[in-house]
């Protein structure tokens, strides 16, 4: 099943995409700008063989519901959320709000 519900955080909008899949959830939160994840996320892959497309993600894991993902530290980010001020340890809810034009 696929959840799609617009959140707000701090009065800034931001979509919570939810896919249940047999035996875990896979979670993100995002706008125009980057998102954040659950654990399946790859920051490596996205630093090293995508660097050129310059994606600001955050990857939190051993979350099983939004609002888990919002609350939990970061466990690792990309270089480009680096630059916006995202940083390792930093809650979810705290990355998203850097996530400004």
């Amino acid at each position: 099943m696929l959840e799609m519900n617009p959140i707000t955080v701090e009065g800034e909008t931001f979509l919570a995409i939810t896919l249940k899949l047999p035996k875990t959830n896979f979670m993100a939160i995002t706008n125009e700008i980057g998102y954040i994840m659950c654990g399946a996320l790859d920051v490596a892959l996205l630093n090293e063989k995508l660097k050129d497309r310059k994606i600001v993600a955050a990857r939190a894991v051993g979350v099983r519901t939004i609002e888990q993902l919002l609350e939990a530290p970061l466990e690792s980010v990309t270089l480009e959320a680096e630059e916006l001020g995202i940083n390792v340890g930093m809650k979810g809810k705290d990355a998203l709000l850097k996530m400004k034009y």
